[in-house]
């Protein structure tokens, strides 16, 4: 998948020429998103890191693993301001992801979150047919949490010291959001199928 709309918002994926708009993101939301992130040294803001950062997310596209989307204002087409993808995509018996997701520090509370949220988990559950989408939040970030609850996301509880976050390790809260709707496809089918 390469792009997609939604009322307000382009989705798609980052071509190479996009290298310079990804790291003017990263730069412009450096302090905003240190709280947030795994501690960053100063290459990481340079347009070869972001470049590499991008040709990594590629290969984990093309082999499956995730499914990352840069959003736009469609007003300002050429201008990051956030990112939403599945990572971590497992299939067999799992078929799971990781919701990951950023926002522009200067758009906070006009809803672009929990719209770029919707359609990136509506692509999950309805063409990648995952069972299961996680996102596991620092419990502090009222912010990330309020995005996932107003999708119907459902805590699950606190994983302890879960991940190292800025130089720390955080608790984080485990939200998830299940595929109810695949779960009836697979039911209609093994009853169709006499199982």
């Amino acid at each position: 998948m390469k792009s997609m709309e939604t009322d307000r918002l382009i989705l798609r994926t980052a071509e190479p020429g996009d290298a310079a708009a990804v790291a003017s993101y990263a730069r412009r939301n450096r302090e905003f998103l240190e709280p947030w992130e795994p501690l960053r040294d100063e290459s990481f803001y340079s347009l070869t890191a972001q470049r590499k950062m991008l040709e990594a997310d590629r290969a984990e596209m093309e082999a499956g693993r995730m499914c990352k989307l840069w959003i736009f204002l469609k007003e300002a087409p050429d201008t990051v301001i956030g990112s939403v993808a599945l990572s971590n995509i497992i299939r067999g018996v799992f078929q799971n992801s990781t919701l990951g997701y950023r926002l522009d520090s200067g758009l906070l509370g006009r809803g672009y979150m929990p719209e770029a949220v919707k359609a990136i988990v509506d692509y999950g559950f309805g063409v990648l047919k995952l069972h299961r989408i996680e996102a596991n939040i620092i419990p502090r970030n009222e912010a990330s949490l309020s995005v996932v609850r107003k999708l119907g996301f459902q805590e699950e509880g606190l994983a302890r010291k879960y991940l190292k976050i800025n130089g720390k390790w955080e608790d984080h809260y485990h939200m998830v959001l299940l595929n109810e709707a695949l779960e009836a496809e697979e039911e209609q089918a093994a009853g169709r199928s006499g199982r």
